[in-house]
């Protein structure tokens, strides 16, 4: 008899478990989604004048100095029309900022600041597809303007999130290809994770249904 008992406390635990994990499953998996930038957004382009490590640094620095200083303009902003008036208003502050930078750093670079559509390229920024194209954006080149790029979305604010460190997707001709198969590929992905969790549930609740016939 007690053996029995003993028994049928293991399998309610392990009943108790498996339930657990079929609730738990789907919450977990929600939280993971994409980041997306929503369609009037403003955003922040840093172009290096090169690659070289001194001059990643210097748009590091005004990065830091300009996206301290306008999210705090735009941080109690409630609307985008409200976030580009006051972005083009204080240009010349902005411009203040950068050759703030270079003066602090003793770099004879040249700079220009600017507001308007900026050409973005394609970047793969975790699960989701940033495609190429013109958006709004307040555009800093530094000297030559030939290094790595650094971007962020300034309204709303996202430049807690690097998007620069995403993958950059080459354009070539068959730069619509490659996205259809990105797209594709997670496409596939969904389809099999689904299908395994659908098996992994209709599983479970075999168990639960044959402890079920098991002490009826």
């Amino acid at each position: 008899m007690k053996k029995q008992k003993l028994a049928f406390i293991y399998i309610l635990l392990l009943l108790v478990g498996a339930i657990a994990n079929v609730y738990k499953e789907p919450v977990a998996a929600s939280t993971q989604g994409p980041v997306v930038i929503p369609d009037e957004a403003i955003r922040l382009r840093i172009l290096a004048n090169s690659n070289s490590d001194e001059d990643q640094e210097l748009k590091r620095k005004v990065r830091d100095a300009v996206n301290k200083e306008i999210t705090e303009w735009v941080e109690e902003l409630t609307s985008v029309e409200a976030a580009r008036k006051l972005i083009q208003s204080r240009l010349p502050q902005i411009e203040a900022i950068v050759e703030g930078v270079l003066e602090k750093e003793n770099k004879q670079q040249s700079y220009s600041v600017d507001f308007g559509n900026v050409n973005f390229p394609t970047k793969l920024y975790g699960n989701f597809v940033y495609p190429a194209g013109e958006y709004e954006a307040i555009l800093i080149t530094l000297g030559e303007a030939k290094g790595a790029n650094w971007w962020c979305v300034l309204f709303p604010p996202l430049c807690f999130l690097d998007f620069s460190n995403g993958e950059a997707v080459q354009a070539a001709e068959d730069e619509t290809t490659n996205d259809q198969e990105k797209t594709n590929e997670k496409l596939n992905e969904l389809v099999v994770n689904e299908e395994e969790e659908k098996e992994e549930v209709e599983v479970k609740f075999f168990l639960v249904e044959w402890f079920q016939g098991l002490f009826a």
